[in-house]
């Protein structure tokens, strides 16, 4: 539930900033949008620090329920909060038309590094 809420937020907005940003800029503001989002003291996001921040979102309206949903789904190693690469993965997954075009967007980004 918390993904299809979330989803209607991220769909609109995600694949516009892939555009005008490009696979690297996209990375560089997924990064702050965890930055904005994460537990300083932990460097993770919690449910605390997500439940705080979600009004950067615009997620204001989620339950309690939803935002715990929202973690568990992207929680991979299941230690209860989102790392960063968690966070990115789960916002890609979140973003069905940006799942289309992420294998560009991060051949574009690795283009540049190396």
């Amino acid at each position: 539930m918390a993904s299809q809420r979330a989803n209607s937020s991220f769909h609109d907005f995600l694949p516009t900033m892939a555009h005008k940003l490009g696979g690297e800029g996209l990375i560089g503001e997924l990064c702050n949008g965890f930055n904005l989002l994460m537990d300083g003291d932990k460097g993770v996001i919690t449910f605390d620090s997500l439940k705080r921040n979600s009004a950067l979102l615009g997620l204001q309206d989620l339950s309690d329920d939803d935002l715990r949903c929202m973690l568990k789904e992207g929680d991979f190693d299941g230690d209860g909060a989102l790392n960063q690469m968690e966070f990115c993965v789960l916002m890609f997954r979140l973003s069905p038309e940006l799942m289309e075009e992420s294998e560009f967007l991060l051949e574009e980004a690795l283009g540049k590094e190396f």
